[in-house]
């Protein structure tokens, strides 16, 4: 009976690693790129009534290099996991930024 709680916390585990690495990442980065949309805004088109469009905003643009900056940074610990493991390391987090320890 205990084989069962294993893997059903086993699974429970792979399941919330698989959806924000697997799809919130790419989330975020829609998101960015929404975000930069809305921050540029519409100024330089003009309609054919002659009405500009939207104009820019620019926590849009701030938003979206955050968002960018979020998806960079997940990048780069996966692979600063991925090549501690290939040394026999391990990637800590028991401090406020991820450290490379001896396994």
């Amino acid at each position: 009976m205990h084989n069962l709680g294993f893997a059903l916390e086993g699974a429970w585990k792979v399941l919330l690693a698989s959806v924000i690495l697997g799809a919130g990442l790419p989330a975020l980065f829609a998101l960015g790129i929404r975000s930069l949309a809305y921050g540029a805004g519409g100024d330089a088109e003009v309609h054919e009534s002659g009405v500009s469009g939207p104009r820019a905003h620019p926590i849009g643009t701030v938003t979206g290099y955050l968002l960018f900056a979020i998806v960079v940074l997940g990048v780069v610990l996966g692979i600063t996991f991925i090549v501690a493991s290939g040394f026999g390391k391990a990637l800590s987090f028991e401090h406020i930024y991820p450290t490379i320890v001896d396994k």
